[in-house]
């Protein structure tokens, strides 16, 4: 870096520290010409001139990829290992695995006991966790910055010696099942989002829940727990990411001596898992106590593949941030403010996945109203969007809040090592990222209709609604719709 690019950069970062943390507000909420060109002159630093954070990375001779971000603005440090297993990889019989062996791998080793991990972190003034997706197992730490190689030392020797004893199997694939009761099994919109999964995709592993459905789960045995640990847990099939205030080469150097002495191993193969086309709308209705009925309609959609060349993925991400993105848009104004016939509304759509992609519209009729109704609604909006486009007004404002929420994110430690993980782990390469915020800039309103028009389709379509059952006095709490949810544990 040159002189006066250091010098920029220093500018840059000073002016991002003092306008940053007014933006958000500042867009979320009516404001003077004044003050929105001051929030539009942060956004304006921060995409076009992001404060960069150096990212370096080695990958050792057993494969284990190893990537550092360094961010010095708190003696803080973000470890996380990322398995490239997740619950699209278990077979028929076998769901949840993926889930299960995530708490095995609290359960201890020869040299540190079951819940001995979490405590060692704990002690340190740390905090651990771990979640489960359909694309990845991760595991995390956060803690001071000369606590990093105890964590590394704790992961490494989980990877190549963790202990799966039968006596603890039972304990804890009773927690599981008593996890999916509470999580799935009591909640309406669970079971709604569980069923619409399970109905929108005919054959892709997507269909089924990461935590497993209830009778894989009272049938599986510690023998399949280590089917997994073995096929999967190895340093070849593992990305390391740390990000905050190290030294690249120290971390390198203690990847080395804790990771790199484990043996890669042959990993099962991985066969092409493409989900037929879909010829024809599905429906699906779930009945379970509820206080309020809820309908979701799921279209399949594309998946980003290629950061630099692909723009329907991005396209879709402004349509959802025009539908959904803020209290004005589309289907609040339309479906809550105007019309009041909806409690609440949303949309989502996620572009980074090993798997096919589902855009999603979902709302609850308010009492009174019929779930017939809302769904119309809802369709009668995408189709204005089909008809008459977005103005340059509104896609100007949804593209700057649906950056201002990436820009935002990356005040997260935690999140700048969850962004490279994801996208790695997805066959992704993180360094596409920076790409990613001129795409989006980049989306016309055509784009956006294009998108709607294509893929926001009958033939595509799958219709899930939740008809609510009376519900006991004890349960008399509404849930937020859960449908588009994120990691689940």
């Amino acid at each position: 870096m040159s002189q006066s690019e250091k010098l920029r950069f220093n500018l840059i970062n000073s002016i991002m520290r003092a306008l940053l943390p007014m933006t958000h507000a500042l867009w979320m909420k009516p404001s003077s010409p004044v003050l929105r060109l001051l929030a539009t002159t942060a956004m304006f630093f921060a995409v076009i001139f992001p404060v960069r954070a150096e990212i370096v990375e080695q990958t050792l001779s057993n494969g284990l990829r190893v990537i550092v971000k360094t961010d010095r603005r708190a003696p803080v440090v973000v470890s996380q290992i990322w398995y490239r297993a997740g619950s699209m990889d278990e077979s028929y019989g076998a769901t949840g695995a993926a889930h299960v062996l995530e708490h095995m791998m609290f359960k201890g080793t020869k040299a540190v006991p079951a819940g001995e991990f979490s405590k060692r972190i704990a002690a340190v003034g740390g905090r651990e966790n771990a979640f489960t997706s359909r694309d990845h197992t991760a595991y995390f730490q956060t803690l001071q910055k000369d606590h990093l190689e105890l964590a590394l030392k704790l992961e490494a020797d989980r990877m190549a010696n963790l202990q799966l004893s039968s006596e603890e199997f039972a304990k804890e694939i009773n927690v599981v099942m008593e996890e999916r009761r509470m999580r799935t099994e009591d909640s309406a919109q669970a079971k709604l989002y569980e069923a619409l999964m399970a109905t929108a995709f005919q054959s892709h592993p997507y269909r089924h829940p990461v935590i497993g459905w209830m009778d894989d789960l009272k049938n599986m045995t510690v023998d399949d727990a280590r089917r997994w640990y073995e096929n999967w847990y190895s340093p070849n099939n593992a990305t390391l990411v740390v990000a905050g205030d190290v030294d690249p080469a120290q971390v390198f150097a203690l990847s080395q001596q804790y990771f790199g002495a484990i043996p890669s191993r042959v990993l099962p193969e991985r066969k092409p898992q493409r989900e037929p086309d879909q010829i024809g709308m599905k429906q699906v209705t779930v009945k379970a106590p509820a206080k309020l009925p809820v309908v979701s309609l799921a279209w399949q959609a594309p998946h980003l593949l290629d950061p630099q060349n692909d723009w329907e993925p991005y396209a879709l991400e402004i349509l959802a941030g025009v539908l959904d993105g803020h209290a004005s848009a589309r289907l609040n104004q339309s479906l809550v403010r105007d019309k009041q016939i909806a409690t609440e509304v949303s949309a989502g759509y996620d572009d980074i996945s090993r798997g096919p992609g589902l855009f999603s519209v979902d709302a609850s009729p308010v009492e009174g109203q019929t779930v017939a109704v809302v769904e119309a609604a809802l369709k009668e909006e995408i189709a204005r969007v089909v008809k008459d486009g977005v103005s340059a007004a509104e896609l100007s404002r949804v593209k700057a809040q649906v950056l201002a929420s990436q820009v935002f994110q990356q005040d997260s430690l935690f999140y700048q090592a969850m962004q490279i993980g994801e996208w790695t782990t997805a066959g992704l390469d993180y360094r596409a990222r920076d790409t990613r915020y001129a795409k989006l800039k980049a989306v016309t309103a055509e784009q956006v209709r294009e998108v709607a028009k294509k893929y926001l389709v009958d033939d595509h379509l799958t219709v899930a609604v939740l008809d609510p059952l009376p519900m006991p006095t004890e349960q008399m709490v509404f849930q937020r719709n859960l449908i588009g949810g994120g990691h689940v544990r």
